[in-house]
């Protein structure tokens, strides 16, 4: 099987072209070296696969017929990516829906009051420090 259409059909992409596209750039790897969207998969193989700033490291069990439903995912490919990759990409998270994107419009009104309070917090700070 193309390991496009392998990473594809074990949902590590939603669509066929988003794992070719990975692929012509280099994002998935095999024993150090990068795969041709067209390169043959076999039951056995390891392939190290970058997607969203994690490292994915995947050893291919068997091959599925087509795409396979999220709960079957485990019969086709064991996933031996290391816990704290894990726990970086929850910190990525995280740290993403703290910070509003530019263009977004207007603050709301509880971003308005959260600016507020930080001024006036930030204002209490500096009094304290002059009378001390």
């Amino acid at each position: 099987m193309r390991v496009d259409k392998f990473l594809w059909s074990v949902r590590y992409f939603k669509t066929r072209s988003i794992a070719t596209n990975a692929c012509k750039q280099g994002k998935v790897k095999m024993s150090g070296s990068n795969m041709k969207p067209s390169k043959e998969v076999f039951p056995g193989d390891k392939l190290l696969v970058r997607k969203n700033q994690i490292d994915y490291q995947l050893e291919v069990l068997d091959l599925p017929p087509s795409r396979v439903g999220a709960k079957l995912v485990s019969i086709y490919v064991q996933d031996h990516t290391p816990k704290e990759a894990l726990e970086k990409l929850d910190l990525l998270k995280y740290s993403k829906d703290y910070y509003r994107k530019k263009g977004t419009g207007r603050p709301t009104k509880k971003d308005r009051r959260d600016i507020e309070d930080w001024f006036d917090n930030a204002g209490e700070t500096e009094n304290e420090d002059k009378t001390t």
